[in-house]
């Protein structure tokens, strides 16, 4: 990639996101973040087609390398409890940051975009692997019951949600194994 289009996209990054952190996204204008990140607003529209546009992709960039950074995904399948700790770790190494992308009106898209993520990553690793719609159903009420309790108890971190959901984890999934047998 040309040297001046990366200068240019992460001037744009680092714009927003000191502009994401203190305001909301419906705050924020192209001509702001444009002054922010010297650059004019033609520049911009070379690169996003608008303020949304480049927060969804800074959302499902972070998504991917937050899941990316797991060193055993395939475990998913196998060991629920320690997919969850690798994927706590790397949510807590990223925790900064999905916090600035993911906060108010955009809280809702991450597990859009997380449960998007993961079954491309459950895909990849097992890619006979049919979990059916009841399989997905349970990943989806296991994540989204452990991102809402996060987010209602974000002041004690996200070590402490995540080492609780671990252990849930592995009792829901040994009674759904229980009735799959």
């Amino acid at each position: 990639m040309d040297m001046r289009i990366e200068k240019t996209r992460r001037s744009i990054i680092n714009a927003f996101l000191q502009l994401r952190s203190r305001k909301p996204l419906e705050k924020i204008s192209v001509k702001e973040l444009s002054a922010l990140a010297e650059i004019n607003k033609a520049t911009f529209y070379l690169h996003y087609r608008d303020i949304y546009d480049l927060s969804e992709s800074l959302e499902r960039e972070t998504v991917q390398s937050t899941l990316r950074s797991i060193q055993h995904p395939e475990v998913i399948l196998t060991d629920i409890r320690s997919f969850i700790h690798q994927l706590g770790d790397a949510f807590v190494a990223n925790e900064q940051l999905i916090k600035i992308l993911f906060e108010g009106s955009r809280s809702a898209s991450f597990m859009e975009i997380f449960e998007d993520e993961l079954m491309k990553v459950i895909h990849e690793v097992a890619p006979d692997h049919n979990s059916g719609q009841e399989g997905r159903m349970l990943v989806t009420y296991m994540m989204y019951g452990g991102y809402y309790t996060y987010f209602k108890y974000c002041d004690m971190g996200i070590k402490p949600v995540l080492e609780l959901m671990e252990k849930l984890a592995g009792g829901i999934m040994s009674l759904y194994d229980v009735g799959e047998k």
